[in-house]
């Protein structure tokens, strides 16, 4: 083989990998701060319970929807670096290694499990966010998971009976039900306004829509018919 013809060395590769990296950190701390902004409004008690509502499980579930599995969990085990570290950016200014051990540690702890699981699921099988998709993962992570850690934990600090612990967990419910809907209108308007906040294969996943969309046709090059759309 010649000198001419041997294969040449991509030189870009590199660069654009330490600018993906780059990029993912990014979203990382905007979203590990996004939970912290969350915080600032405070707790609510709720009947003088041991575990107040707050909106920072809201920014749970959109860092698992919007950055996937691994890069919102890291988003969450950020935040619970800071905290560790004595940073009071829980709701109510709480921070510091007292948290993992209070009443409301197995929420806290279940943060990480629930972004993860949230990810997993809004975005399996398609690069494009669907509602009924992040529905779905909102109810299963943001509330099922966590509930799933926090419960037993609280029962266990407060004293109270595992059934009684949960009983009482219940209302949450609603409130956690609106951040559900909150993170499914969010996620749909940032995907049409932003698709990068998404990830590397977001925008050419919206660009490809887009093309379909301009030209009529599916992905498979069909035109699709009368009603202008294609089942998906």
């Amino acid at each position: 083989m010649t000198a001419a013809s041997a294969p040449s060395t991509p030189t870009r590769s590199p660069r654009r990998r330490r600018s993906f990296e780059a990029s993912d950190l990014t979203r990382i701390a905007v979203f590990a701060a996004l939970i912290a902004v969350l915080g600032l409004p405070g707790p609510i008690p709720l009947f003088g319970g041991a575990v107040p509502i707050t909106a920072q499980t809201l920014g749970v579930m959109l860092a698992g929807a919007v950055l996937g599995p691994w890069r919102g969990a890291a988003s969450i085990a950020t935040v619970q670096v800071l905290v560790a570290v004595g940073l009071p950016i829980l709701s109510g200014g709480r921070g510091g290694l007292g948290v993992f051990v209070g009443p409301t540690a197995g929420y806290f702890i279940g943060w990480l499990v629930g972004a993860i699981v949230i990810g997993l699921i809004a975005r399996a099988g398609s690069t494009r966010p669907r509602w009924w998709r992040t529905a779905i993962a909102g109810v299963v992570g943001g509330i099922g998971v966590i509930y799933l850690f926090g419960i037993p934990v609280q029962s266990l600090v407060t004293g109270l009976g595992l059934g009684e612990t949960a009983l009482s967990s219940l209302v949450f419910l609603p409130g956690d039900l609106v951040k559900v809907v909150v993170t499914v209108v969010v996620v749909q308007a940032l995907w049409r306004a932003y698709p990068r906040a998404f990830g590397e294969v977001a925008p050419s996943a919206a660009r490809g829509a887009g093309a379909r969309e301009r030209s009529g046709t599916t992905p498979g090059g069909h035109d699709p018919g009368p009603r202008g759309e294609a089942r998906v």
